[in-house]
């Protein structure tokens, strides 16, 4: 008889709010880290916070290197990876946004040594979650690689950042409604496995922006950090249930679809956010509600204001559910021709 299991993988320290990245040496000592660090950033990213965290973190006793990266593709994976290997850190920092979170991840999985998350801004989930994206992989979308053994999140150094990424983390949490209404249903019609307290995590994030939106609106520090928390949350709820089911979706994969029809595209919550009104649409659930959220928030919420064509919008719908053909959604269930996504494009407002 086989044994079955569920393995959840969690950050061990989580702290948010002003000034925090003060708090970074008593981490360390919490965490009983010692030897060799590495910190991940980019040029930007290590002016802003990276040279501080080096400075921090030399005071703890830890021998501190660095280490910046132009970009994350997979070319530029190897390159970290090899720099892991050759300088052999006992633990590796990343210090920047998404993409530098996403590097720090994966070469920190691959050579099995624990990351800690230092975000500069809350562009997606991916501060907190076990999952990450590399631009030019094989997979146009996020592969499991482990979550931050801890995330220091101060809202100081995230409200310098282009407001627009803050925006686009709004877009990406509020399409939650939309994942789970997805995972819901490959459960309902597929038998796939469903988690209750994952999802209801994932739900629970999502209404919280949505509740808050005016708090955020007026870039309130309290709004911030209910979208860091709800950040952290969804990402801990990937965690949980050990893929991205609870965060990712119909509207992600209308995303992804929207990243291979036009190159110049928006940022990733941005397109999730337009992506869940359509799909909620086809749900036949509330997506006036997500639309108007978003519209408050001053998100894209039509092709015009993503900056690609209404045609690219209708294509990207189209092939959606091509880009993971194994995630049962509302669009795999439907299988739209063009005609229809057409339709259903007017119909939100998406398109003219």
């Amino acid at each position: 008889m086989s044994l079955s299991y569920h393995y959840m993988q969690l950050p061990r320290e989580v702290i948010v709010g002003k000034g925090t990245l003060s708090r970074l040496p008593e981490v360390v000592s919490r965490l009983g880290l010692k030897g060799k660090a590495l910190v991940l950033s980019d040029s930007v990213c290590y002016d802003v916070a990276g040279k501080t965290v080096m400075e921090l973190l030399a005071k703890t006793g830890l021998t501190v290197d660095s280490f910046l990266v132009k970009s994350m593709t997979v070319d530029d994976l190897i390159t970290v990876e090899e720099q892991l290997k050759r300088q052999k850190p006992h633990v590796l920092f990343g210090v920047g946004g998404g993409t530098i979170i996403d590097a720090a991840k994966v070469s920190s999985a691959s050579q099995n040594i624990p990351f800690i998350s230092v975000p500069t801004t809350v562009s997606h989930d991916g501060i907190a979650s076990p999952l990450a994206s590399v631009k030019g992989s094989e997979k146009p979308y996020s592969v499991l690689a482990q979550a931050p053994l801890a995330i220091v999140a101060d809202t100081e150094i995230i409200i310098k950042a282009p407001w627009r990424f803050v925006i686009s983390g709004c877009g990406d949490v509020i399409s939650k409604f939309t994942a789970v209404k997805d995972w819901r249903l490959a459960h309902q019609e597929k038998g796939e496995y469903y988690g209750g307290y994952a999802a209801s995590l994932a739900l629970m994030s999502a209404k919280l922006v949505t509740e808050n939106a005016e708090l955020i609106v007026y870039r309130q520090d309290e709004g911030l950090r209910v979208l860091l928390e709800a950040l952290i949350s969804c990402g801990v709820a990937m965690s949980i249930a050990g893929s991205s089911r609870p965060c990712s979706g119909s509207e992600h994969l209308f995303s992804h679809a929207l990243d291979h029809v036009n190159h110049h595209h928006a940022l990733h919550g941005e397109q999730c956010g337009v992506g869940a009104i359509l799909t909620s649409f086809l749900h036949g659930s509330n997506w006036q509600k997500i639309k108007s959220t978003l519209k408050q928030l001053g998100a894209p919420i039509t092709a015009k204001e993503l900056g690609v064509k209404d045609v690219d919008v209708v294509k990207a719908l189209q092939v959606a559910a091509q880009i993971r053909p194994e995630r049962y959604t509302i669009l795999h269930k439907l299988n739209l021709g063009y005609d229809a996504c057409e339709t259903v494009a007017r119909a939100t407002g998406i398109i003219d």
